[in-house]
């Protein structure tokens, strides 16, 4: 991705915040950081372990800016209390937080749902895709003192039945639910919070369900524009939300899909009619 896709303005100055969930150039996480970036955002990131922090901090060096990079642990209570407490030393104060995390067993990522799922499967979703939201933005919340946005990442399986997402179409509907609860509690203190459902991309996400492929084939000749969702068009929506543009807009999913989530029935050809 390069500057043209993500201009330069002034949208976000003044403005810090985490984003956490980058795993590599293609995730959406990174796409949303560029943006902000361009927008005049001072940016912190989280990773959970060395190898993950040795792939992502190139990519955080190459915004030009200081590299701010915090060890979290969304399992560990102790290791989010670090994370966020560096953030309170260094800022201060924080404005928004960008939530990209969820995680499911392979295993459980393919054929059956009643089947493939287990308790341990099930719990360990729950808790990463959709927990670790309620529990960053808490910590979030404490330290934006002056009002502030938060958007986490979900997906249509979280609406609509998608072949092999199984237990993480669960914690992404769980997920949404704590969106808008989380909306209804922060609201009075100026905090926003908003979930944005985008369409198949190439992600390390997609490409740990089963038939990914398949998904990013029928998105597109699907959806009302027959494209692919496009990452400046999901980062477009990210800096919507989270900046003041976006200033009445809280409890929300935004789907960024190029009209896929509307479809109940795809255009038949003439012959087929």
């Amino acid at each position: 991705m390069t500057d043209t896709i993500f201009p330069k303005g002034d949208l976000m100055k003044g403005k810090r915040g985490l984003i956490m969930g980058v795993a590599n150039k293609n995730s959406i996480a990174w796409g949303i950081a560029q943006q902000l970036a361009a927008q005049g955002a001072e940016l912190a990131f989280s990773y959970q372990g060395e190898a993950l922090e040795k792939r992502v901090r190139p990519l955080v060096e190459s915004l030009g800016q200081e590299p701010f990079m915090l060890s979290a642990d969304v399992t560990d209570d102790a290791s989010m209390d670090a994370c966020f407490a560096a953030i309170e030393k260094k800022w201060g104060r924080m404005d928004f937080l960008v939530h990209a995390i969820a995680f499911a067993g392979k295993d459980e990522l393919v054929g059956s749902f009643t089947e493939n799922t287990t308790r341990e499967g099930w719990r360990r979703a729950l808790e990463i895709s959709a927990f670790s939201f309620v529990d960053a933005g808490k910590r979030a919340s404490r330290l934006m003192t002056d009002g502030g946005s938060m958007v986490t990442l979900t997906y249509l399986g979280s609406e609509r039945v998608v072949p092999s997402y199984n237990v993480m179409g669960v914690a992404k509907a769980a997920l949404e639910a704590s969106t808008r609860y989380m909306a209804r509690d922060l609201g009075p203190s100026g905090i926003r919070v908003n979930a944005l459902s985008a369409g198949p991309m190439r992600t390390l996400a997609m490409a740990g369900i089963s038939g990914g492929k398949s998904l990013m084939r029928t998105g597109r000749e699907w959806s009302m524009m027959k494209e692919d969702t496009r990452m400046e068009g999901v980062a477009g929506a990210a800096l919507y939300l989270l900046s003041d543009l976006g200033h009445s807009c809280t409890g929300e999913t935004l789907h960024v899909d190029a009209g896929f989530h509307a479809v109940a029935v795809p255009s038949m050809d003439d012959d087929d009619e």
